[in-house]
């Protein structure tokens, strides 16, 4: 007997005559037209990354279309059809305004994907994503809808092949060109850099991200590192996806089951291991929101036992760009991210009892695929690793009391002097002043000194812009001087940004936080071995106060923002600013206003309070 919703449904012909509609239009059976609705969905941007969505969607589309129906053994629910979230391209827009918009993509992607689960009522989904914001934004929006679902990445681009050397080439190979007089050889090593369609290929942010979705269990781990244009993703994938998200469904295993807080160290765990991306500590925050965990650094791992794990205890296991050789394909011919995540497991790293998408836990699943050993050239062995501590830290001091600053030391290439740093203040108010000394007067830069780059940040930017055009450019520098500059700021890097790099300082300038209170020539130090960053002057209490007292009369004069921070002048950048936290709650526009910072005006609000022990 159909319940009284149903029967209203029923007799609503004006409903009917749509569902109807979209059930002919897509060779569905018009009796399932008030059954539950399952669907695909797709992340599309400007740039190659999503070239090879599109297809991938339709293919799975066709195959959910041939699985659901009225006979014994087929899904009795009603298909709709595909649904796209868009997203800015980062390696287009870095260096420019326009990358503002970058980590704005995940909220777009997250609230389009809600407006379509929510609106819809889908009760299973498959989401195919690429590049690396939209693919947290949909995960997000899955974990709040939290009905069965299932993810798959679209794949990475392979990697090019410069025509004179043979050696392989990336995008970040063309990136590290930009300072470089001869435009014959820029034109060539672009045209060259990335054939074919598909993400970044290298340990950036997007593999870094889709190795964390595959470990928190929203992935099949065999699908990660396939590329893009693999034949798996369009020939054997979408079956396999279809039979996984038809179990979930029928076993009703949601996305918040799943994605738990083991889950979830795990994912982190994992991150480290492969000298992942720092935007994976804006990302984790926001996953673990999404799962119902309302603090990362409380619930799930404090900054010390972050940096316990990435100092004492996991090593990076993977010769990986951008601090490494190899790419995401070298590591499919190894054998897979599979063959890192057993690795793992059998060193008692993580917990393999943790549920995923395939219905397995993690260790079922790995025992299923049976990946091979690690060969030692491009996977490594816990025992012998590539790096002996993990890729990740983060960092505290007088600068980031809200202890959300990360450095990539995975992807330091000098500097270091028994785990310290000691740089004079190079002061730049936003990215474009950088790149403009960058560019007209290179040689105002010398060793040892530290960058500073401030109002970026999530609201000051607004957008909290990734600087991979700067930190590519300073890399060549360096090289071609030998001479060691660092860089920091409110900001954010690339997954592909190399060298002393530290990034989602907090409280960010904009909030008044103490890296907008630095001035030219100030002392910098950055001590890894009590993972602190600090700024020698501010520690005095009396230029402090001076400072941020002068820095009030600014803002104040000003309107209640400081005259540095970007302009808001669309709705969407206005939306981010109005409702953007820090970073060490994930930079995004956060729906509990418990932890808004609305504007520069009203006290950083954060009850941040690290734990003395590991959990």
């Amino acid at each position: 007997m159909k319940n009284s919703k149903t029967i209203l449904i029923d007799r609503n012909p004006g409903r009917n005559s749509q569902t109807y509609g979209i059930a002919r239009e897509l060779g569905t059976d018009l009796d399932l037209i008030h059954e539950p609705s399952v669907g695909v969905v797709g992340n599309k941007g400007d740039s190659q990354c999503y070239i090879g969505v599109a297809t991938k969607v339709s293919i799975i589309h066709d195959a959910l279309c041939d699985r659901v129906g009225t006979e014994p053994g087929k899904m009795h629910m009603r298909l709709v059809q595909p649904e796209f979230t868009i997203a800015t391209s980062d390696g287009i827009r870095n260096g420019t305004r326009e990358m503002r918009y970058s980590l704005i993509g995940r909220e777009v992607a997250n609230d389009a994907l809600t407006e379509h689960l929510s609106a819809s009522g889908l009760e299973g989904v498959i989401a195919v994503v690429a590049c690396d914001k939209p693919p947290v934004g949909t995960l997000a929006a899955i974990l709040e809808h939290n009905r069965p679902a299932i993810i798959m990445s679209d794949g990475s681009i392979r990697p090019g092949k410069d025509s004179q050397t043979g050696e392989s080439i990336d995008l970040i190979t063309a990136y590290q060109m930009a300072g470089s007089d001869d435009e014959v050889l820029k034109t060539r090593i672009a045209k060259e850099a990335c054939p074919g369609f598909g993400s970044c290929g290298g340990m950036f942010t997007y593999n870094t991200m889709q190795t964390f979705i595959g470990v928190v269990g929203m992935e099949p781990l065999d699908m990660i590192s396939p590329a893009s244009q693999d034949i798996r993703r369009t020939a054997e994938f979408p079956e396999q996806l279809v039979t996984y998200l038809s179990e979930l469904i029928r076993r009703d295993i949601t996305p918040r089951q799943i994605v738990t807080r083991d889950s979830i160290r795990n994912a982190v765990i994992v991150a480290m291991s492969v000298g992942g991306s720092t935007n994976v500590l804006l990302h984790a925050p926001e996953i673990a929101r999404a799962a119902g965990y309302k603090r990362f650094s409380e619930d799930i791992m404090t900054p010390e036992e972050f940096n316990y794990l990435s100092e004492k205890v996991i090593p990076v296991v993977v010769n990986a760009r951008p601090f490494g050789k190899y790419s995401m394909v070298d590591i499919d011919a190894k054998g897979g991210m599979q063959v890192i995540v057993k690795e793992l497991l059998d060193a008692g790293l993580l917990n393999g009892d943790t549920l995923t998408c395939t219905g397995e836990t993690l260790a079922e699943q790995i025992n299923r695929l049976a990946p091979p050993k690690p060969d030692g050239d491009v996977i490594y062995s816990v025992e012998k690793p590539f790096k002996d501590t993990g890729g990740l830290r983060v960092l505290g001091g007088n600068l980031s009391p809200e202890f959300s600053s990360v450095l990539k030391l995975a992807g330091v290439e000098g500097g270091l002097e028994n785990n310290l740093f000691y740089g004079k203040a190079k002061v730049f108010n936003g990215e474009q002043e950088l790149l403009s000394a960058l560019e007209k007067n290179a040689d105002l830069f010398k060793n040892f000194d530290m960058i500073v780059v401030h109002y970026e940040g999530p609201f000051g930017a607004p957008g909290m812009p990734e600087m991979l055009d700067s930190t590519s450019r300073i890399t060549a520098l360096c090289r071609e001087k030998n001479i060691v500059v660092g860089l920091m700021t409110d900001g954010r890097f690339s997954g592909g940004s190399v060298g002393l790099v530290i990034g989602h300082v907090g409280p960010e300038a904009a909030a008044g936080g103490a890296i907008g209170l630095i001035e030219e020539g100030d002392n910098i130090v950055v001590d890894l071995n009590t993972n602190e960053l600090n700024c020698t002057q501010l520690a005095d209490e009396a230029i402090y106060a001076e400072r941020k007292l002068r820095w009030d009369r600014e803002v104040a004069k000003n309107n209640g923002t400081h005259p540095s921070v970007g302009d808001a002048d669309t709705r969407l950048l206005n939306k981010m600013r109005c409702s953007a936290v820090s970073a060490v709650y994930g930079a995004g526009m956060h729906p509990d206003r418990n932890l808004w910072v609305r504007n520069p005006r009203d006290p950083l609000k954060t009850d941040f309070k690290p734990s003395n022990k590991f959990k």
